[in-house]
């Protein structure tokens, strides 16, 4: 599993920097077309589609645990809703598939595309101990800490936290093997963990599973891609930005991007060329990396060798696949700003001004 894991963390990788290539473009192309309505709905379809595909790669890098934790809120009855959808090709016809959703349950603080895949794995488990057939139930719930579990260091909390339930039918995931609870259910426990959140299993032999996951309540809801990218106002910029970036289309791409926002470029591809352009003396404000670069120096070395050369210099890291180069316990590092692929061009706009004012 760990190689697989490897091997679709590549494929994730480069598959990341060619949607960052369509996103952006697409985006141009809908400008220049936005008073021709047909061509107008065909830019939108391609935006769609390559929107589709990032979902799809982010569970990719979930499940190959190569994407740092990013939690915002959450609307988990909506995050389900996906969730049976993806499963019922998956599950096969014999798995009944039913939604329990609560309307006053909160929005959840947690990485989406982390808890989906924890939510598919448990389904997959559950699929699993029904070989027969059975039903499975996705539920949703608002309730208190200490209403069903405890907090980590085993005191009830008053805070009140979004509850979601995988409930399958059948012998019992875990009855026959109680101990396999804590090998199987391991990435999705410290995922929990990580998230400041509780996780509860109930195994029976001859009345199913439950499995709660239980989210702090986030103070609102994230607002989509879309919705960001259709009324967000777009932050521009004179500074002078280093773009280091080992693809040709995407640096590129970037390049153009960065200069439509008002910026001046200089363009690396790898960290050698990056560094002998900082040694050339060049005005420099922000260096904007790749995280993931062949070679022996990845984009955090690069950063610190630039900062040891010019200490006032603001740094904003990219990646499509940034496990292990940037973050402890599956969490970024304090000091990092990240921009993961793939993005638009608006999310572009808005991290550069945050790290040129960090």
């Amino acid at each position: 599993m760990e190689i697989v894991g490897q091997l679709t963390g590549g494929v994730v990788h480069d598959f990341n920097n060619i949607l960052t290539v369509i996103t952006g473009t697409i985006e141009i192309l809908a400008e220049a077309v936005a008073d021709r309505p047909e061509l107008a709905a065909i830019a939108r379809l391609i935006d769609e589609a390559a929107a589709r595909g990032a979902d799809l790669t982010s569970h990719l890098l979930a499940f190959a645990r190569g994407q740092p934790s990013q939690p915002r809120g959450v609307d988990v009855n909506a995050l389900l809703v996906e969730a049976a959808r993806l499963l019922r090709p998956t599950l096969g016809e014999q798995i009944e598939i039913y939604s329990m959703l609560a309307t006053d349950v909160p929005p959840a603080w947690v990485d989406p595309s982390l808890l989906m895949t924890a939510i598919l794995n448990l389904a997959i488990l559950a699929r699993d101990s029904m070989p027969e057939g059975g039903k499975l139930t996705l539920e949703t719930r608002s309730a208190a800490a200490g209403e069903s579990c405890a907090s980590a260091n085993g005191e009830v909390t008053a805070e009140n936290y979004a509850m979601i339930a995988v409930n399958a039918s059948g012998h019992g995931i875990f009855a026959d093997r109680p101990d396999r609870a804590f090998v199987e259910i391991g990435m999705i426990k410290d995922f929990i963990r990580q998230s400041d959140g509780h996780i509860k299993v109930c195994s029976e032999t001859g009345r199913g599973t439950s499995v709660e996951i239980h989210l702090p309540r986030a103070a609102g809801l994230a607002r989509s891609p879309a919705e960001d990218s259709g009324s967000a106002h777009i932050e521009r910029g004179g500074e002078s930005i280093l773009i280091v970036e080992d693809d040709v289309l995407l640096r590129n791409c970037v390049i153009t991007q960065a200069q439509s926002l008002g910026y001046r470029t200089l363009a690396a591809g790898n960290a050698s060329e990056a560094l002998a352009i900082i040694d050339s003396g060049e005005k420099i404000d922000l260096l904007f990396t790749d995280v993931v670069m062949p070679g022996t120096v990845n984009g955090r070395q690069l950063a610190i060798e630039a900062l040891n050369r010019r200490p006032s210099l603001k740094v904003l890291y990219t990646s499509g696949y940034a496990k292990d180069a940037m973050t402890h316990d599956g969490r970024l590092d304090a000091d990092v700003l990240l921009l993961a692929k793939p993005y638009r061009k608006v999310d572009l706009a808005r991290m550069i001004r945050n790290a040129l004012a960090a």
